[in-house]
């Protein structure tokens, strides 16, 4: 058996949206004046020791990545910042974590923190994926798992995968 720190730690706000296949969390180390070295080093830890096969990057930068590489943990990048084409990189990101899921590869989606526009990534993929039959009820359900009410950044990229 591993000791507390060959295990790791979970990432902040750690959350399974479709359990033990797709999961959210802030950016592991924490985001902006937050961020810690050793922090994200025991966050990836956890990450590869629970057996995440793909960690996707939705961060406008490349931050974290090399962490990624260091720790052997493969990464997808996908940048979703403020002026990204929304639709077009839903689309990439929807269709990559199809094949992932579908070949039975858990995989954890961040952002910098878990907030509206993770939130809307991950209620998209239930609808587009046809896991949720609605827009409305995606978002009703995403809320629930992660305690926290969706603004209209997310519900925003809710409409758009309704309509990919």
């Amino acid at each position: 058996m591993k000791g507390k720190w060959e295990r790791g730690i979970a990432p902040r706000h750690f959350s399974w949206i479709v359990k033990d296949q797709l999961a959210v969390s802030e950016r592991p180390g924490g985001y902006a004046r937050n961020h810690r070295k050793v922090r994200r080093h025991e966050e990836i830890l956890w990450l590869r020791n629970s057996g995440f096969a793909r960690v996707v990057s939705l961060l406008p930068s490349s931050h974290n990545l090399h962490a990624y590489d260091e720790l052997g943990l493969e990464w997808s990048h996908f940048p979703l910042g403020p002026t990204a084409d929304a639709r077009k990189t839903l689309i990439e990101v929807y269709e990559a974590l199809r094949g992932w899921l579908g070949a039975g590869q858990p995989v954890l989606v961040h952002q910098e923190e878990l907030g509206d526009r993770l939130m809307g990534v991950a209620a998209g993929y239930l609808l587009y994926a046809g896991l949720i039959d609605s827009g409305p009820r995606a978002i009703t359900i995403v809320e629930k798992m992660l305690h926290r009410e969706m603004g209209p950044q997310g519900r925003e990229l809710v409409a758009l995968a309704s309509d990919l």
